[in-house]
């Protein structure tokens, strides 16, 4: 197969979240045991930074690798979704991985993949483990999927373990309460590594107590830590929050003796992000006159603060163009749109991308106004041609829209 095909191959054969949902999900590591054993144990050859979080896991991992970057050494970053092509999942200094690698790896073990029913996210874990272990990376940033505790990449023993924060994302597979989300993402605290808490709650706090007691871990919390942060190219207001637990990571690390990063690094690091690793869809200004921003915010914890950041925007008019999957909770983000903007629903083109029609309904009934379109891109255009110069356009609602226009 060649690259395509095999991409094909990997979307359409096995379950993905990305496009099916729930019928993707797996209830325990016995594959990803099997998948690793198979693979020659490639995780046991790698220094890890391990990032579980609802929010800001993506900014964090990438920031942590931008700023290693600039210290000098060799760094995989292993993050999901892709927005435009699979390749992004796995990067090492920035690089995206060969289309030959994956082609080959696929082809190699094609048949071990269909005897034992590998999901496409485990397949792609292993693949980045193996890419990272073959390229002989000095440290790899790997993100967690969902959750955390039975995550496929929650076979590995970092060096430090990092959760954002907590926020009601899927429920359906995590839990419905605060607690029980915690206690999914804790899954990754390891005994006698060291796990840095970036935001928590009256009803989270107790969970990674409790988690860092039993596993003799040393916990941080970022928040009440870290004081002072940098200047970064992410400019989104959520990154503060980031760039606190990003800091404490470094300095965790830095304290380990295994890696020596300098404030020069970090400073430079987070002023470099997008440069160094490539990082898109976070606060993304599009164009100025009107002013286009597009952000992958998808649940209400992480839409609420980029809709607070557009009201302090200046602008005449606030178009903003809105799609989102199947499972999102309608009741519970659609409140936190402003009534005074033009609405443009548009559905992502994926399987689990909502019916526009369903989504305009509902959010007609939380007085949004706006008329429905065929694709992400017709809406975004019309966007564009009613707008004026002083006028703001927002693409969000879901990383499926976000990637259809960048």
């Amino acid at each position: 197969m060649n690259y395509q095909e095999t991409i094909n191959w990997m979307f359409n054969q096995l379950p993905m979240y990305q496009l099916q949902g729930a019928s993707a999900y797996k209830k325990d590591l016995t594959n990803t045991h099997l998948l690793i054993a198979h693979l020659d144990n490639p995780q046991e050859k790698l220094k890890c930074i391990h990032v579980a979080g609802t929010n800001g896991k993506g900014s964090t991992s990438h920031m942590l690798a931008s700023i290693l970057q600039e210290a000098g050494y060799k760094v995989g970053l292993y993050t999901s979704p892709h927005l435009k092509d699979f390749r992004e999942r796995i990067k090492i200094n920035g690089k995206d991985i060969s289309e030959e690698f994956v082609t080959d790896f696929i082809n190699e073990h094609k048949t071990f993949f269909e005897s034992n029913d590998m999901s496409f996210f485990e397949m792609t874990v292993g693949l980045a483990f193996d890419y990272f272990a073959k390229e002989k990376v000095d440290i790899a940033v790997i993100e967690v999927g969902m959750g955390g505790r039975l995550d496929a990449t929650n076979i590995i023993t970092p060096l430090v373990s990092v959760i954002t924060n907590i926020g009601l994302d899927h429920t359906q597979f995590l839990g419905n309460t605060l607690e029980a989300i915690a206690f999914e993402k804790a899954g990754i605290i390891k005994p006698k590594i060291p796990v840095i808490i970036g935001e928590y709650t009256p009803e989270t706090k107790p969970v990674f107590l409790a988690k860092a007691k039993e596993c003799n871990s040393e916990i941080y919390f970022a928040a009440d830590l870290v004081s002072e942060t940098y200047p970064s190219d992410l400019i989104g207001d959520y990154q503060v929050h980031n760039k606190k637990t990003v800091l404490q990571t470094i300095s965790v690390l830095n304290s380990q003796n295994e890696f020596k990063i300098t404030p020069e690094n970090i400073k430079s690091g987070l002023l470099n992000v997008v440069k160094n690793t490539g990082l898109q869809g976070r606060w993304q200004q599009l164009r100025e006159f009107p002013k286009v921003i597009c952000d992958t915010a998808h649940n209400k914890n992480g839409l609420e603060i980029v809709l607070n950041q557009i009201q302090k925007e200046d602008f005449d008019t606030l178009h903003i163009v809105l799609g989102v999957v199947n499972d999102k909770d309608l009741e519970e983000i659609l409140p936190l749109f402003p009534k005074k903007a033009i609405y443009y629903f548009c559905k992502p083109n994926i399987p689990r991308g909502l019916d526009v029609v369903i989504l305009k309904q509902k959010a007609t009934s939380f007085e949004l106004k706006g008329e429905v379109y065929n694709s992400v891109s017709e809406a975004y255009q019309k966007a564009l041609k009613n707008a004026e110069i002083t006028d703001f356009i927002y693409i969000g609602g879901s990383t499926f829209v976000v990637a259809e226009i960048l």
